[in-house]
């Protein structure tokens, strides 16, 4: 059984606990225990699902690679672009 922190810090010691049992770093299960602790965070609820790059407009394939920076894009066909974007 894991030794207890007793750090102050901690604001949910059985969440921290279980996380530094699954192999989780200090640093990373601290996180985890205090978001978790936190009335304002929820960080057990994952977040949305993005359509698949297939369902986007060409317009929105050649801003996101834009936004990540994808060098010859606007040579790109759209299949090319979802490609690109993949890989990246």
């Amino acid at each position: 059984m894991a030794e207890t922190t007793s750090n102050p810090s901690i604001k949910d010691e059985d969440t921290y606990e279980a996380l530094r049992d699954k192999g989780m770093s200090k640093e990373k299960a601290a996180r985890i225990a205090n978001a978790q602790a936190n009335d304002r965070q929820s960080p057990s609820e994952k977040g949305g699902k993005a359509p698949p790059y297939e369902d986007w407009t060409k317009d929105d394939l050649m801003d996101r690679a834009q936004e990540i920076g994808i060098e010859g894009r606007s040579k790109m066909d759209k299949n090319e672009l979802i490609e690109a974007l993949r890989s990246h």
